[in-house]
């Protein structure tokens, strides 16, 4: 075998967050994690790990799970080997060597990997003590460069994250050049973890998934179709101020409407099985654009007409694996804020503008920051012409720059249909989440025929614009209970007020005061229970109300209420009137 230098240009390497060191550094700790494992664990077979955003992980297969226990002592026999300040020593060999090294070792993992390489072709490794690893580097000179590390859990995985395959054991870590980094990433995960929008959702009853209907597939309960209704009131409304117009596309069509729009031969793999009716395949719908051309092509347009500026809340379905499914951040079914803008190419721009400038509204009314990504034409399979593409690229481009909006460019990062923004969310942890997009598509308007007629009586095709601007409600909601931690504005609180009696003697003035905050539009609740005082207000508390009002007979004499504000404490006491102006004023205002 010969020595030769690590490849450390490859784009993985290049583009990690943190930086090539950080990589160097996450990869060598992956190396030591596996190298711990096969010394504790006779018999354990390795299959892939690299450094991974947050951290790294290996992947086992093993008869017995691991144990927190087991952890423990696979930490510290990592350590052990970090002192050992064992050299990653690269070397390289044919493929047919690689091969039969594997083989006689019965490592089943490392061979499939070698057989994805080309015949004839050198295949790289690096081994620390008695480690040696398919790979391609880079990493740091010796073990004893590591820094500091942790181990955090384990998981299962099925083999090449196919639900098909054997499920294997996952054991992720994360390493840091210094401990304060360590300290400071490991608080960040414990507050993520008490932010968790699947226990919040739990534990603030507002949806839940149930293996009897199936993984994916989200029930919104009373308090989360309240915040639902509340969100999607918001958007329809702005969108409505805005010039869209709302409209609703069935929820099955036949498989001829997919054939025309490209996506059974392009995206059957994320698509449900047909349906057999009247003889005739239909599919549940996995995007809403063909519905909105099919409306749209209804009757001829003038280009006095446009733009036509479509809008829907429209559940599709697609299949995602077991694996990925993640509370409602990843989900098989889910409703996309849905637009589709038909205009002409001289009002591409604009349109583009005005998409960034409603898309801000909406964010900022949710308290985010954001990031946009301009993504160009991928360098090799693309449709439509490289004119086209200029051309849409730059009207991109300019929407952006007019609203001064910084932007770094995502170059080969667009769909093979189209040039896009994508934008990123930044929430209250600072981690960076993937919602709006707006798509330029010079795909479906040539395969659907879509025209409008120009001021000189012919036909022309229309430009096409795909926006989803929070991405699919389940997740943006998701996202959002993380965000807030599950105490939510005033504004779109599911309970907005908690009417607590004193004693018995309160209960009527209790009842009639959430009769009267709820005449004037407040989401209001008085808990009647037989229990404690203190317990009601435990509860209430727990459940993140915004507001508690305790009220007595003295309250009741005086006709006040005495709120108490979650997060900042007892206020003043008020009149019924003036507490209802407050918390209209904070609905109305968005500021609570």
């Amino acid at each position: 075998m010969s020595m030769a230098p690590a490849d450390s240009s490859r784009p993985e390497v290049a583009n990690y967050p943190g930086g090539e060191a950080l990589y160097r550094l996450r990869h060598s700790a992956a190396h030591v994690l596996a190298t711990a494992v096969i010394e504790l664990f006779p018999g354990v077979k390795v299959a892939g790990g690299p450094p991974i955003e947050t951290g790294f992980y290996y992947d086992f297969a093993r008869d017995e799970p691991f144990t927190p226990e087991d952890l423990v002592r696979i930490e510290a026999r990592m350590r052990e080997i970090v002192a050992e300040d064992q050299a990653f020593e690269y070397s390289e060999a044919t493929r047919e060597e690689a091969e039969a090294r594997f083989r006689a070792a019965g490592e089943k993992y490392k061979l499939y990997f070698i057989t994805q390489i080309p015949p004839g072709s050198r295949v790289t490794y690096y081994r620390n003590g008695p480690f040696l690893d398919l790979c391609r580097g880079p990493h740091v000179a010796s073990t004893g460069n590591i820094g500091v590390f942790k181990l955090t859990h384990v998981a299962g995985a099925y083999w090449l994250g196919h639900e098909r395959n054997e499920m294997l054991q996952r054991i992720y870590g994360t390493a840091f050049a210094t401990q304060d980094e360590l300290d400071g990433y490991l608080e960040r995960i414990a507050e993520s973890l008490r932010r968790d929008h699947r226990r919040l959702g739990r534990e603030l009853d507002l949806f839940s998934v149930h293996e009897e209907v199936g993984s994916g597939l989200i029930h919104w309960h009373p308090k989360g179709g309240m915040l639902r209704h509340l969100i999607e009131q918001f958007w329809k409304d702005e969108h409505l101020r805005r010039g869209y117009q709302l409209v609703f596309t069935p929820h099955i069509a036949s498989e001829k409407l997919y054939e025309i729009s490209g996506h059974l031969q392009n995206y059957a793999d994320l698509m449900y099985a047909p349906m057999d009716i009247d003889g005739q395949p239909y599919r549940v719908k996995p995007m809403n654009c063909p519905g909105h051309i099919m409306i749209y092509q209804t009757r001829k347009h003038s280009y006095r007409e446009l733009p036509l500026r479509y809008a829907e809340l429209g559940t599709v379905y697609r299949y995602e694996r077991s694996g990925v499914l993640h509370g409602m951040e990843r989900v098989r079914g889910f409703t996309q804020d849905d637009s589709h803008i038909f205009c002409t190419r001289e009002q591409l721009a604009d349109e583009v503008e005005g998409i960034l400038d409603l898309m801000d509204f909406l964010l900022r009314a949710f308290k985010y920051d954001y990031v946009c990504y301009l993504a160009t034409r991928p360098k090799e399979k693309f449709l439509g012409t490289e004119e086209e593409w200029a051309f849409a690229t730059e009207a991109l481009r300019q929407a952006l720059e007019r609203r001064s909006l910084p932007y770094e460019v995502d170059e080969g990062g667009g769909a093979f249909y189209a040039p896009k923004i994508d934008v990123k969310l930044r929430d209250a942890l600072g981690r960076e989440w993937q919602c709006p997009t707006i798509q330029v598509d010079l795909n479906l308007p040539k395969r659907f025929g879509v025209y409008y007629t120009g001021a000189d009586g012919q036909d022309h095709e229309a430009v096409m614009l795909h926006r989803a601007l929070f991405g699919s409600v389940e997740r943006f909601v998701g996202i959002y209970i993380e965000h807030t931690g599950g105490e939510f504005p005033v504004w779109v609180a599911p309970l907005q007020v908690m009417v607590i009696p004193a004693n018995p003697k309160a209960l009527e003035y209790a009842a009639d005061t959430v009769l009267m905050l709820k005449a004037g539009g407040v989401r209001a609740e008085a808990d009647l229970r037989d229990d404690k005082m203190g317990a009601k207000i435990r509860d209430a508390e727990l459940q993140k109300i915004p507001y508690m009002l305790v009220v007595g007979p003295r309250e009741a004499e005086a006709g006040t209420v005495s709120p108490r504000r979650k997060g900042a404490g007892q206020l003043e006491a008020m009149t019924r009137q003036a507490f209802l102006e407050r918390v209209q004023k904070e609905s109305r205002e968005r500021s609570g």
